[in-house]
């Protein structure tokens, strides 16, 4: 794989076979492209957990929203936030691709569906993936700033210079 647009596209070779040039290339579960952007993958989760909420929807009939939130999360949100912190979305267009498995699975319930998706989030007390992958790097900043975490601090933050942090002495900068 040739990472960027600058790259040479030299051809590499081990022990006199030529390796394949390819473009996209699964790495623990990720799917990592040359360009580096994460739409390939974005879209690879999409369709798998939008199979597996198609299996939900066509095998469970009575669809208890306890229940339903039970197997949703444990068998089609995986599928959206596996390794996340890794590919995590930056372009919005990635992040509602995403969460339109999310609001798909809120119209399963007949009494939700007249509501707008936000207010089926909070009936179902459910959050958005984005506010989700959100949480999930600030608790892994705070295990960096405790010292829990098997990265430190100091590989992406150095503590701010100055005075001004409003009451603490943990301002970051990057």
């Amino acid at each position: 794989m040739h990472i960027g647009s600058g790259s040479i596209d030299y051809n590499y070779s081990m022990r006199g076979h030529q390796l394949d040039v390819v473009t996209t290339e699964k790495d623990l579960g990720v799917l990592i492209c040359s360009n580096l952007k994460v739409a390939e993958h974005c879209y690879e989760a999409y369709c798998k957990a939008n199979r597996m909420l198609g299996l939900l929807k066509w095998t469970v009939k009575y669809r208890n929203p306890d229940t339903m939130v039970r197997l949703y999360k444990s068998i089609i949100r995986p599928y959206l936030e596996s390794s996340s912190p890794a590919w995590s979305p930056h372009y919005r267009k990635d992040k509602l691709l995403l969460e339109r498995v999310q609001h798909r699975f809120t119209l399963l319930f007949d009494d939700l569906k007249l509501l707008e998706y936000q207010e089926r989030l909070v009936k179902l007390k459910l959050w958005t993936l984005e506010e989700r992958r959100n949480r999930a790097d600030l608790i892994e900043l705070f295990k960096m700033v405790k010292g829990i975490s098997t990265v430190p601090l100091q590989t992406f933050f150095k503590l701010a210079d100055g005075s001004c942090t409003r009451g603490h002495r943990w301002k970051l900068q990057m």
